[in-house]
């Protein structure tokens, strides 16, 4: 498995969350450097810069501020997961370092439903989206080793105005067969 690839994914992924804002389409983008670092070309004024930058610009824009958590401490683990997915999620780029970060998010997310705790919030946009090709690339062996990963994902993709058109992701839930 390789790191996020493909023209601008990143590119790809505001547009997705866009999308899921309820923010008409409008907004350039364009990938700047040799890892397509997203730009978004602002009507009046500066550009920004970066996955996250942009992000909290769109939720802001959208006037769903929720999105970026209710308290002070929401708020920061919320800018915590957006850095951990493009300091660790998006810079991964062997399978050894792909089985650390989900062995750790399993381990995170084993008594919480959402990345902040009871409450949906980018960090788990972003991080759905950062995930996707990786859960999708698991086998049924794998994405079981990854249970919490697994059930949150599976939620998150059902989320309405999530997926859009990502693939769907399948979670076997019962098995045929006793081990025992």
């Amino acid at each position: 498995m390789a790191a996020a690839t493909g023209p601008c994914l990143g590119v790809e992924e505001l547009g997705l969350l866009e999308k899921s804002l309820g923010l008409k389409k409008g907004n350039k983008y364009s990938g700047q450097g040799e890892r397509k670092t997203p730009v978004l070309q602002m009507n009046s004024g500066p550009s920004l810069t970066g996955l996250t930058t942009i992000a909290i610009h769109l939720v802001k824009q959208a006037k769903k501020d929720q999105l970026l958590g209710r308290t002070a401490e929401e708020k920061a683990m919320v800018q915590q997961w957006l850095e951990y997915r493009v300091t660790q999620v998006d810079k991964q780029s062997s399978k050894e370092q792909i089985r650390i970060i989900l062995k750790d998010l399993n381990s995170y997310l084993e008594d919480k439903v959402y990345f902040t705790g009871n409450n949906f919030t980018l960090a788990d946009i972003l991080l759905y989206y950062g995930l996707h090709h990786i859960i999708a690339d698991l086998t049924v062996q794998e994405k079981e080793k990854y249970l919490n990963v697994s059930r949150w994902f599976n939620h998150i993709q059902h989320f309405p105005g999530i997926r859009q058109h990502l693939s769907s992701i399948v979670f076997i839930k019962n098995r045929l067969y006793n081990t025992h």
